[in-house]
C-alpha cells in the first residue's frame, strides 16, 4: 500500500477506470455477439441495425481512450464483410 498522498489517490483512480473500461469492453462483447447471432440467423435487417449500434459503440470506446482506433477499425471492417456475406 502506498504512503504517499498522490501515489493512494492513483491507485483509487485505476480501480475507478480499470472498472470503466472493464464494463465498456463487456458492452462492446456483447453487441458484437448480438451481431454475430443475427448473421448467423440469416437476418440481414436486425444485422444491419446491429451493425450501426457496433460502430456506435466502438467509435466512443475509441473517444474515451478504451480501446485503440486501429483496433475499432479492424473490427468494423471484418464485421461488414461479414454482413455483406449474409444472402
Amino acid at each position: 500500500m502506498p504512503n504517499i498522498k498522490s501515489a493512494k489517490k492513483r491507485v483509487i483512480v485505476e480501480k475507478r477506470n480499470a472498472l470503466r473500461n472493464k464494463s465498456a469492453k463487456s458492452e462492446i462483447k456483447t453487441v458484437i455477439k448480438k451481431f454475430e447471432a443475427a448473421v448467423a440467423e440469416g437476418k440481414k435487417d436486425d444485422a444491419e441495425k446491429l451493425y450501426k449500434d457496433v460502430s456506435s459503440v466502438l467509435d466512443s470506446a475509441v473517444l474515451k481512450g478504451i480501446i485503440h482506433k486501429n483496433f475499432a477499425a479492424r473490427k468494423k471492417s471484418t464485421l461488414a464483410k461479414t454482413l455483406n456475406s449474409v444472402a
